[in-house]
């Protein structure tokens, strides 16, 4: 968002416009509507996607008809639990397209890359970790002998 603070302010206290984060990779569009038409009529869902694969990575922005709707949903939604996970709502200043892509280096969102702990509904370890440790070997065979033999799973890459 481009602008002077004052403006950002002044946006964020009109908006009916909210971001939620920390949503599993495979929550659907249909689930957040779902959940969040609860607090009042949802205008339009824009799911967060890997600005390289095109797939869900775990964001999405709410836009309501209304700011009383959306505060609504900041109340009741806010830390309620959607697939498993805890989810996070805030104000946004409202959607600009190209915000809809994670900004990571690897397409997704920049807090998974870095997270150091296994996460099922985020696609596993963080990015720097996956890179660290390896990519899965699906060959087998392709591995020296030495190897072969205790069945190492993980090639480490530099």
């Amino acid at each position: 968002m481009n602008g002077s603070r004052g403006e950002q302010e002044r946006l964020l206290r009109l908006t009916a416009t909210l971001y939620v984060g920390n949503l599993s990779f495979f929550t659907t569009e249909e689930q957040i509507y779902e959940l969040f038409s609860k607090c009042g009529d949802v205008k339009k869902i824009v799911m967060g996607l890997d600005k390289y694969k095109k797939t869900p990575c775990g964001f999405c922005f709410v836009e309501y008809y209304t700011r009383v709707d959306a505060e609504s949903c900041m109340r009741y939604i806010n830390g309620t639990r959607l697939d498993d996970r805890i989810i996070r709502t805030d104000w946004d200043a409202g959607f600009v397209e190209g915000r809809q892509y994670g900004r990571g280096k690897t397409g997704g969102q920049v807090r998974d890359e870095y997270r150091t702990d296994y996460d099922g509904g985020r696609g596993g370890y963080g990015k720097i970790i996956q890179q660290k440790v390896g990519t899965p070997i699906q060959d087998i065979t392709r591995l020296q002998p030495h190897r072969r033999q205790v069945k190492c799973r993980w090639r480490l890459t530099s």
